[in-house]
Protein backbone atom coordinates (compact mmCIF):
# COMPACT_ATOMS: atom_id res chain seq x y z
CA UNK A 1 0.00 0.00 0.00
CA UNK A 2 1.52 3.29 -1.11
CA UNK A 3 0.91 6.22 1.18
CA UNK A 4 1.87 9.88 1.02
CA UNK A 5 1.22 11.91 4.14
CA UNK A 6 1.56 15.70 4.11
CA UNK A 7 2.06 17.80 7.20
CA UNK A 8 3.06 21.32 8.19
CA UNK A 9 0.10 23.27 6.93
CA UNK A 10 -1.65 25.91 9.00
CA UNK A 11 -2.63 29.54 9.33
CA UNK A 12 0.02 32.20 8.79
CA UNK A 13 0.05 35.94 8.21
CA UNK A 14 1.06 37.41 4.89
CA UNK A 15 4.83 37.62 4.67
CA UNK A 16 5.29 34.62 6.91
CA UNK A 17 6.74 31.18 6.24
CA UNK A 18 5.71 27.56 6.45
CA UNK A 19 7.49 24.30 5.72
CA UNK A 20 5.47 21.42 4.36
CA UNK A 21 6.62 17.82 4.55
CA UNK A 22 5.46 14.78 2.64
CA UNK A 23 6.46 11.36 3.93
CA UNK A 24 6.15 8.42 1.55
CA UNK A 25 5.74 4.84 2.67
CA UNK A 26 4.98 1.51 1.11
CA UNK A 27 7.89 1.51 -1.29
CA UNK A 28 11.10 3.37 -2.07
CA UNK A 29 10.64 6.53 -4.09
CA UNK A 30 14.26 7.45 -4.40
CA UNK A 31 14.27 6.95 -8.18
CA UNK A 32 11.02 8.84 -8.81
CA UNK A 33 10.25 12.51 -9.34
CA UNK A 34 8.12 14.21 -6.70
CA UNK A 35 6.06 17.36 -6.84
CA UNK A 36 3.75 19.71 -5.00
CA UNK A 37 0.42 20.89 -6.35
CA UNK A 38 -2.22 23.10 -4.78
CA UNK A 39 -5.92 23.72 -5.13
CA UNK A 40 -7.44 26.98 -4.01
CA UNK A 41 -11.15 27.57 -3.35
CA UNK A 42 -13.09 27.21 -6.58
CA UNK A 43 -9.94 26.60 -8.58
CA UNK A 44 -8.39 23.68 -10.40
CA UNK A 45 -5.42 21.88 -8.95
CA UNK A 46 -2.26 23.60 -10.15
CA UNK A 47 1.42 22.81 -10.28
CA UNK A 48 3.64 24.42 -7.65
CA UNK A 49 7.04 22.79 -7.94
CA UNK A 50 8.79 19.52 -8.70
CA UNK A 51 12.10 17.83 -8.01
CA UNK A 52 13.94 15.09 -9.87
CA UNK A 53 14.89 11.84 -8.19
CA UNK A 54 18.44 13.04 -7.50
CA UNK A 55 17.28 16.40 -6.27
CA UNK A 56 19.55 18.02 -8.81
CA UNK A 57 16.75 19.44 -10.91
CA UNK A 58 13.89 21.56 -9.64
CA UNK A 59 11.21 23.50 -11.43
CA UNK A 60 8.68 26.00 -10.12
CA UNK A 61 5.54 27.73 -11.22
CA UNK A 62 6.13 31.40 -11.99
CA UNK A 63 3.77 32.38 -9.18
CA UNK A 64 6.03 30.88 -6.50
CA UNK A 65 9.49 31.20 -8.06
CA UNK A 66 11.92 32.89 -5.72
CA UNK A 67 9.66 32.34 -2.70
CA UNK A 68 9.23 28.55 -2.51
CA UNK A 69 11.94 25.89 -2.40
CA UNK A 70 11.41 22.18 -2.89
CA UNK A 71 13.88 19.63 -1.56
CA UNK A 72 13.99 15.95 -0.76
CA UNK A 73 15.69 13.45 1.54
CA UNK A 74 15.69 10.08 -0.18
CA UNK A 75 16.97 8.33 2.92
CA UNK A 76 13.77 9.42 4.66
CA UNK A 77 11.49 9.09 1.61
CA UNK A 78 10.44 12.66 2.29
CA UNK A 79 9.96 15.76 0.16
CA UNK A 80 9.72 19.27 1.57
CA UNK A 81 8.29 22.58 0.44
CA UNK A 82 9.72 25.66 2.13
CA UNK A 83 7.34 28.56 1.58
CA UNK A 84 8.54 32.09 2.32
CA UNK A 85 6.98 35.51 1.78
CA UNK A 86 3.55 33.95 1.73
CA UNK A 87 0.68 35.84 0.13
CA UNK A 88 -3.09 35.48 0.61
CA UNK A 89 -3.30 34.07 -2.91
CA UNK A 90 -1.16 31.13 -1.74
CA UNK A 91 -4.13 29.95 0.32
CA UNK A 92 -4.96 26.43 -0.85
CA UNK A 93 -4.86 22.76 -0.03
CA UNK A 94 -1.36 21.57 -0.88
CA UNK A 95 -0.82 18.07 -2.22
CA UNK A 96 2.35 16.10 -2.77
CA UNK A 97 2.58 13.64 -5.62
CA UNK A 98 4.94 10.99 -6.93
CA UNK A 99 5.60 10.22 -10.56
CA UNK A 100 6.90 6.79 -11.52
CA UNK A 101 9.60 8.39 -13.62
CA UNK A 102 12.90 9.99 -12.75
CA UNK A 103 12.18 13.22 -14.68
CA UNK A 104 9.87 15.94 -13.47
CA UNK A 105 6.61 17.01 -15.04
CA UNK A 106 4.23 19.91 -14.47
CA UNK A 107 1.20 17.91 -15.68
CA UNK A 108 -0.79 16.50 -12.80
CA UNK A 109 -2.09 13.70 -15.03
CA UNK A 110 1.38 12.19 -15.15
CA UNK A 111 1.61 11.68 -11.39
CA UNK A 112 0.68 8.29 -10.00
CA UNK A 113 0.38 8.69 -6.25
CA UNK A 114 -1.16 11.54 -4.25
CA UNK A 115 -1.38 12.54 -0.63
CA UNK A 116 -4.55 13.66 1.11
CA UNK A 117 -3.52 17.31 1.21
CA UNK A 118 -2.74 19.85 3.91
CA UNK A 119 -4.47 23.21 4.26
CA UNK A 120 -2.44 26.41 4.06
CA UNK A 121 -4.24 29.63 4.88
CA UNK A 122 -2.54 33.00 4.54
CA UNK A 123 -4.28 35.94 6.16
CA UNK A 124 -3.83 39.50 4.97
Amino acid sequence: QVQLVESGGGLVQAGGSLRLSCAASGRTFSSYAMAWFRQGPGKEREFVGAISWTGGTTYYADSVKGRFTISRDNAKNTVYLQMNSLKPEDTAVYYCAVRRHSYISTDRRTYDYWGQGTQVTVSS
